[in-house]
């Protein structure tokens, strides 16, 4: 039986939070702790926290953001397996446990995701077909944009020897970069099932913000530079940045952010010369 530590970072989200721990309860696999990452709230966190005892362990932290948050909790963590939740997620009850007898039957594998029900605004709602997940080496899907869900995810703890802790320096897309770095060595594999509840639509949700590809060329930027990557891997990473700095840079132009332009068509220009593509 694998302990798993499960992660919630919460920020000022008192009401989706009770219900993000109320599934981790109904859980039919019960080898875990639950870590609450109190991130500075100025509502009534602390106060529903302090209700559950020693059902949970509290970790309180001034406001920094969910990267350090969840990286908080990962240094406290105790089990072999870490899960992320997002305090507006949901867990259907079998979650843990399909996840756990994933990695019991393939000993090999690192991390594992499933697939999601999406609720925005009360109203299931179906993904595109550019949000399709896949299973295995996924980097160059994953170039995009964010295939992949923190609250679908498990990790062995080991892996964030190899790849890192959340990037503290992104206010948003922390996860697009973390899971570069996972998915360009290692499978990032999908358990083909709809274990989790992702709901969106709420005005404090960070993917709501129009700017969120600086947060991602700057993640790609990051992982060229490593000197990290294949060939292959180092093409299709170039080829992304300039696609998304052309996107972006005329975004910036539309809205009369002339300066922003300017630093993206630079930046455009000093990859395309310095990688032969």
């Amino acid at each position: 039986m694998k302990q798993i530590s499960i992660i919630i970072p919460t920020y000022n989200r008192v009401l989706l939070l009770k219900e993000a721990i109320e599934s981790v309860f109904s859980q039919t696999y019960k080898n875990y702790e639950l870590i609450v990452v109190n991130d500075g709230s100025t509502d009534n966190t602390l106060d529903l926290l302090n209700q559950y005892g020693n059902r949970l362990r509290i970790l309180n932290q001034e406001n920094k953001g969910v990267s350090a948050a969840r990286n908080l909790g990962i240094k406290n963590a105790n089990g072999d397996l870490i899960a992320f939740l997002d305090s507006d997620d949901l867990w259907l009850p079998e979650k843990l446990k399909y996840q756990v007898n994933f990695f019991l039957n393939k000993p090999d594998a690192l991390i594992c995701q499933t697939q999601e029900i999406w609720i925005r605004n009360g109203i299931r709602v179906n993904p595109k077909k550019k949000h399709e997940k896949k299973s295995g080496m996924i980097f160059k899907d994953s170039l995009a944009l964010c295939l992949v869900s923190p609250s679908a995810v498990m990790i062995h703890k080991k892996l964030f020897q190899y790849a890192g802790l959340f990037d503290e320096s992104l206010p948003a897309c922390e996860d697009y970069d973390l899971w570069l770095r996972i998915s360009y060595k290692y499978p990032i594999y999908l358990i083909d099932k709809p274990l989790i509840i992702k709901r969106g639509g709420h005005d404090d949700q960070l993917s709501k913000d129009i700017g969120l590809d600086r947060y991602r060329i700057k993640a790609i930027k990051k992982i060229i530079d490593s000197g990290l990557l294949s060939k292959e891997q180092n093409k299709e990473a170039v080829e992304t940045l300039i696609k998304k700095c052309n996107i972006y840079s005329k975004g910036c132009l539309k809205y009369g952010r002339i300066d922003e332009a300017n630093f993206y068509e630079n930046l455009k220009e000093k990859v395309t010369s310095s990688y032969c593509l």
